[in-house]
């Protein structure tokens, strides 16, 4: 936090480049967002962002509509307040070019500019994939290295793969210092999702960049600590001292909050009088193991015939409503909501549980599940299962709710009656959790923190 004193800004990069530098002060370009909030890299409707700052160029994928509440954007702003100066640089899909696409850029870039941040976007093509993206990297590049010249870059902040690519080549060029960013591990997840063969063209490419980026990054940032021990040891990093910094996916603790008069509304507006809620807030299918929690659900209900399940999703209902009454579930002991971005809290506050269940693979220890980050903040113990990314000392070292490991009968027994303890206490649970997310997901305190920590190591070679 004592770099604004030291005369080093972080800056985003925008569109077109303008003749001039801005000063030879050492400037930290930082780029927030990650995929879908988790850290994944297998995503759907996200773009490339690329950051560039003055010292920094960060480099990530997302979508300016999505730049609305994200603790991504919390921490571009909260950097911003301590005197960052940042250049925004993203790939934007055909919805910024649409009839009211332009004039809702223009909306947010002024807004953007009143807090030091200055955001340029250019078109982002998405099939054919490889050509496409090969296409995009190619634009990327050359876009990047005028902005990085201009300001005179010193490093290249990158958040996942795509990003580091484009990163890679201002290294090479411009020998400014790269950090990777690592938001998944890309190739594992297409894989573990069935959407690649592993050692096809595509995983096999993936893999190749990789281990290029691994060997030339400066600094590694990771989801979780448990992924970094088995990385470290992989082509490129092996035998190699590197900066490394672990950043979860944090969230803002000033909106996700419980709060009693939002809780009240909710439970009224959904007819929950005094029954018990376990919620439910993501997508469903693919990684999510939907069918899974609706069979916790069912134990915990057969415990006691006060729960209701609350899922907050845009998924298919046909889905979750087929998966319901395979397990005969009555309709009237579950609601399925389709909820906008900023109601998330509120019906967060009208719950008394919640619920994530991810299927195991490799790729899910580099994993931080951000909807488990916005349970804790509004006062809900969890259920979880085990082997995702940090997650398990949620449960096992802090006692913020229950873990599943073999989804059993008998583990789903003991995690019902866990948890029904816990909602019982209602009051020192919310205190709990609510001090667990407060130490480890602070968007301010930790995410803020650990990204200048990393960057005055990187500039000023302090540990």
């Amino acid at each position: 936090g004592e770099q604004a004193g030291e005369g080093r800004t972080l800056h985003h990069a925008a569109a077109q480049p303008q003749s001039g530098k801005r000063g030879a002060a050492h400037r930290l370009d930082l780029l927030p967002v990650a995929p879908d909030g988790e850290g994944n890299a297998l995503q759907e409707g996200v773009q490339d962002l690329v950051s560039i700052v003055e010292d920094i160029l960060l480099l990530t994928r997302s979508d300016v509509g999505q730049l609305q509440m994200k603790p991504q954007q919390v921490n571009l702003r909260e950097l911003a307040k301590q005197g960052v100066h940042f250049t925004l640089l993203s790939f934007e899909r055909a919805s910024a070019f649409d009839k009211d696409g332009p004039d809702r850029c223009e909306v947010l870039k002024r807004q953007l500019a009143e807090t030091n941040i200055e955001w340029h976007w250019l078109p982002y093509h998405e099939k054919p994939s490889m050509p496409a993206t090969t296409y995009d990297v190619i634009v990327g590049t050359r876009y990047a290295q005028k902005l990085a010249r201009r300001n005179a870059i010193e490093m290249v902040h990158a958040r996942s793969h795509i990003p580091a690519t484009i990163g890679l080549g201002l290294k090479r060029r411009l020998g400014v210092k790269l950090i990777f960013d690592l938001r998944g591990l890309m190739a594992e997840e297409y894989v573990d999702a069935e959407h690649w063969r592993r050692n096809g063209a595509p995983y096999r490419v993936t893999k190749l960049m990789e281990r290029r980026i691994f060997k030339r990054a400066d600094a590694v940032v990771t989801l979780t600590e448990k992924i970094w021990p088995i990385i470290k040891e992989w082509e490129g990093l092996r035998n190699r001292e590197v900066v490394h910094e672990v950043v979860p996916c944090c969230a803002d603790l000033e909106l996700f909050k419980f709060n009693e008069q939002d809780r009240q509304e909710r439970r009224a507006e959904l007819g929950l009088q005094d029954r018990r809620v376990l919620v439910y807030s993501g997508s469903i299918g693919g990684w999510y193991l939907t069918d899974r929690m609706a069979d916790l659900f069912a134990e915990l209900a057969s415990q006691k015939n006060n729960w209701h399940f609350l899922w907050l999703t845009t998924g298919p209902a046909h889905l979750i409503k087929t998966i319901m009454m395979a397990r005969n579930i009555d309709a009237s002991r579950y609601t399925i909501r389709s909820v906008a971005s900023p109601d998330v809290p509120s019906y967060l506050s009208a719950s008394d549980a919640g619920i994530a269940f991810y299927k195991p693979a490799l790729s899910r220890l580099a994993t931080s599940p951000v909807k488990l980050t916005e349970y804790l903040a509004c006062g809900l113990p969890i259920i979880i299962n085990s082997g995702i990314g940090d997650s398990d000392v949620l449960v096992t070292r802090e006692g913020a709710g229950a873990l599943v490991s073999n989804f059993t009968e008998s583990e789903y027994a003991q995690a019902a009656k866990i948890i029904e303890r816990l909602a019982e206490q209602a009051e020192p649970t919310r205190g709990l959790t609510r001090m667990v997310a407060e130490k480890l997901f602070d968007v301010r305190k930790v995410g803020v923190e650990r990204y200048l920590r990393m960057y005055d190591r990187l500039l000023n070679g302090t540990n």
